[in-house]
């Protein structure tokens, strides 16, 4: 498509005098500090952070930010694909914030529910807001027109792995298999429910709507905010994925024994353990982390002995079970948060593996004799997870695997290695019903000490 720019025009409209126009500035702001630079999600949305922009707006606008941000990094590839096909000549090199104009209006336009002329309207005005970028203003409307008008090519894309780093799906394809890596990368694409983990003895009728997963997990069927449901404040739940919630019930906690969840915050399984009746030691290295920690577990009336410390030199009386949620790559939870598909790279996962062999190491001469360690971590990586447990294995014969039995887990066998390890994958639990589908990718191992 050719091009001429024209002249900006000599009066620009202030955002605040055009309803959405914030929003999509934020919204294309923060898609560059995560795309472009490597910033997390959520530390792009927590208290004082994010474009000047975002700090002005309510949680209702906020709320719309983050979507069209989730939006946009679950579609990042297919929305680069569609850009790229309506310029001949690609981007201006002076003005690359384009890009991120440009996919906010595009994720509106072909996979959120926003017509097309708001989108468009808006995308142009955005761009009219930038001094360098006013002149292209043109550009945006007629990439973002041609995009509307060719919606099905892009909505209906045939490629599983358009929306994939090249260098995840050939890792996933060589570890899961051409088709089951497929499954998982259009799992990605598809925007995940929430899970709550429940107290016992709730009655269900109370609950907010949803249903009961296999696994013992309560699965949303509404998007009302989170803290507007019901038993919220009552602390009759918590929000924890359903993979997520298995490990902890893995350890078998017994009321009135000494447990450690090494990497506790933000404390969904540490909530897990605590609930058993067992007294546990909640380790993690970020004080900050651990307010939230100490928060939820306020919310929910339980009680258990917070320490901040660093896992690799702690040192306590020794445990009669330890949790172990090592720091990991996250590559099992891009459904929840597509950043990570995109801020993540391949070194991560090799000095990550360094990191959680060295926390096995010191688990291990933390436990009693006897005891039990779950090792877990939210990976889809074979290095941090079943290749780390056999060389763990290799080097510590006082540990042996203690299996998981699918009964553990609601029958779930295909969640099952032939070794008794788990092993999730962001495709299950979509067979029978729409409302069942994804789990994180999570990979969990129990083992017993001589």
């Amino acid at each position: 498509m050719a091009f001429r720019p024209k002249s900006p025009p000599q009066r620009q409209v202030v955002p605040e005098m055009v309803p959405g126009l914030a929003v999509r500035l934020a919204a294309a702001a923060i898609l560059a500090e995560i795309a472009g630079n490597g910033s997390g999600l959520d530390e792009r949305f927590a208290p004082g952070a994010g474009p000047q922009a975002l700090q002005g707006l309510d949680a209702r606008d906020r709320g719309l930010v983050r979507s069209i941000v989730l939006t946009s990094l679950r579609r990042f590839g297919t929305l680069r694909l569609a850009i790229a096909a309506m310029l001949d000549k690609g981007l201006p090199r002076k003005v690359q914030s384009l890009e991120w104009t440009l996919m906010v209006g595009a994720a509106q336009i072909l996979f959120m529910d926003v017509p097309d002329h708001a989108a468009v309207d808006l995308a142009v005005r955005a761009t009219r807001q930038q001094p360098r970028d006013a002149a292209f203003a043109g550009l945006v409307n007629a990439v973002l027109r041609n995009i509307a008008r060719a919606r099905d090519e892009w909505t209906d894309l045939a490629d599983s792995f358009a929306d994939t780093p090249q260098w995840l799906a050939a890792r996933w394809r060589k570890t899961y298999g051409d088709d089951k890596a497929a499954a998982i990368a259009r799992a990605h694409r598809n925007e995940p429910t929430l899970d709550l983990t429940l107290k016992p003895g709730l009655d269900l009728e109370h609950l907010p709507e949803g249903i009961m997963l296999p696994t013992g997990s309560w699965r949303l069927t509404s998007h009302a905010p989170v803290d507007e449901l019901a038993g919220y404040a009552e602390g009759n739940w918590w929000v924890q994925d359903a993979a997520a919630a298995i490990p902890a019930r893995l350890i078998k906690a017994k009321s009135g024994e000494r447990i450690a969840d090494l990497c506790a915050a933000p404390g969904g399984k540490t909530a897990q353990l605590a609930i058993t009746g067992a007294q546990v030691v909640a380790l993690d290295r970020s004080a900050e982390r651990l307010k939230r920690l100490a928060a939820n577990l306020e919310r929910l009336g339980l009680s258990v002995e917070i320490r901040v410390g660093d896992a690799l030199a702690f040192e306590a009386e020794l445990f009669d079970a330890i949790l172990l949620d090592a720091p990991c790559s996250a590559t099992g939870t891009i459904r929840r948060h597509p950043d990570v598909a995109w801020t993540k790279k391949a070194g991560d996962i090799a000095s990550l593996a360094v990191v959680q062999a060295k926390m096995l190491e010191r688990a291990a001469l933390l436990l009693k004799s006897g005891g039990r360690l779950v090792y877990c971590t939210c990976s889809l990586e074979p290095e941090e997870g079943e290749m780390q447990i056999e060389a763990f294995l290799r080097r510590h014969p006082d540990m042996r695997r203690d299996p998981i039995q699918a009964e553990e887990i609601g029958g779930l066998s295909m969640c099952l290695t032939p070794q008794g390890e788990l092993r999730t994958l962001p495709f299950y639990l979509d067979q029978s019903d729409p409302r069942l589908s994804g789990l994180d990718g999570f990979f969990a191992v129990r083992l017993l000490k001589s």
